[in-house]
């Protein structure tokens, strides 16, 4: 078998393309199986250019090698063989999308919406290294057997990158494939709540065809996608008390954490949110309402006592007058009127009327 810079065993196939091939490898200095990428000039590329063409191919590797998150397939070394360069990943075993899709058809809204959480992650996580993806297509999104979600392909970044925006509408395209929904274009409609297929068309036409006005952000759209895969209602508009980043992270990790296939074919916190002994927003959360629907009791209790005590000074200032004003109906001191019985002249309820 084929030894690679003396290190690298190829063993076998995982994935053929028009830019290469894809072997399952073993390293005989640790013993651990990868992913190795044979880099292939293209038929009819002259003779001079393909050492420039290994050299960018070369540089976009080892700038994928600075990505580091759970949903981007990391990339372990370059080596060089025979003046080309070949690419060594993790493996990753499991299925492309594009795989999937061949074989079982459309994926469920949930399942979509999980992955295009994952792919979003991925993409942004790669932005900010500074090695955008030339745009991740079912081809580039492994579905591992565990259920991890990796993103590959970002050893041949765009020379002609436009942005932020290139990785919505190329999550847009990913998703429209993943549930094989149409797009009539237009603006994005608010869906039924609890219309998860409804939802997730919806944020594809978002993506797709943005409102120039009101253009889609990647903070909404993943909130949007993980709303959908957990099944709560969908988000129609962005609104300042919506979820912290702190729940967003609690809600990402609700995947058992993210991860990658068969590496170099052309993820907030990583772990299940735990119950953590009743503590975290949620347990705060149930202690405000607490602390809440204790005020209104205390206010009772207040009022009361303040009544309490204003029908006892009443009854204090009734006998004073009374005691003040001695036998007679006339006005007291100060012009006040007597309440005290006035003999024939008192009404039933005990109470002087005034005379003239």
């Amino acid at each position: 078998m084929t030894v690679i810079a003396g290190r690298y065993r190829l063993l076998d196939v995982l994935a053929e393309g028009a830019t290469g091939t894809v072997w399952r490898a073993l390293d005989e200095t640790n013993g651990h199986e990868v992913a190795v990428k044979e880099f292939r000039a293209p038929d009819g590329l002259p003779a001079d250019e393909a050492p420039l063409l290994y050299a960018r191919r070369e540089r976009a590797a080892r700038a994928a090698a600075r990505i580091s998150h759970p949903s981007v397939v990391r990339t372990l070394g370059v080596a060089t063989d025979d003046g080309r360069p070949w690419v060594v990943t993790e493996l990753v075993r499991g299925l492309s999308l594009a795989e999937t899709l061949e074989a079982a058809g459309p994926l469920s809204p949930r399942e979509a919406a999980r992955v295009g959480a994952e792919v979003l992650c991925a993409l942004r996580a790669a932005r900010e290294a500074g090695v955008p993806h030339r745009g991740a297509a079912p081809g580039d999104v492994l579905l591992a057997n565990d259920g991890r979600v990796v993103v590959t392909g970002f050893d041949a970044a765009p020379e002609d990158d436009r942005g932020p925006e290139t990785d919505l509408r190329s999550l847009g395209e990913l998703l429209d494939a993943a549930v094989a929904a149409p797009s009539s274009g237009g603006a994005a409609r608010p869906a039924p709540a609890g219309d998860e297929r409804g939802a997730l068309r919806a944020l594809v036409e978002g993506l797709l065809h943005p409102d120039p006005e009101h253009p889609l952000t990647a903070d909404r759209a993943e909130r949007e996608l993980r709303r959908i895969a957990s099944g709560g209602a969908p988000v129609t508009r962005a609104e300042p008390h919506a979820a912290t980043g702190g729940t967003a992270r609690a809600a990402a990790g609700g995947t058992g954490g993210n991860g990658r296939r068969t590496a170099g074919g052309d993820q907030e916190d990583g772990g299940r949110a735990g119950g953590g002994g009743g503590r975290g927003p949620a347990a705060e959360g149930g202690a405000g309402a607490s602390r809440r629907a204790g005020a209104p009791r205390r206010a009772a209790v207040l009022l009361a006592g303040l009544i309490g005590a204003l029908l006892i000074a009443g009854a204090l200032t009734y006998h004073l007058v009374r005691d003040d004003e001695g036998p007679g109906t006339g006005p007291g001191p100060g012009g006040a009127t007597s309440t005290a019985p006035a003999g024939p002249g008192a009404t039933d309820g005990g109470f002087a009327t005034p005379r003239s």
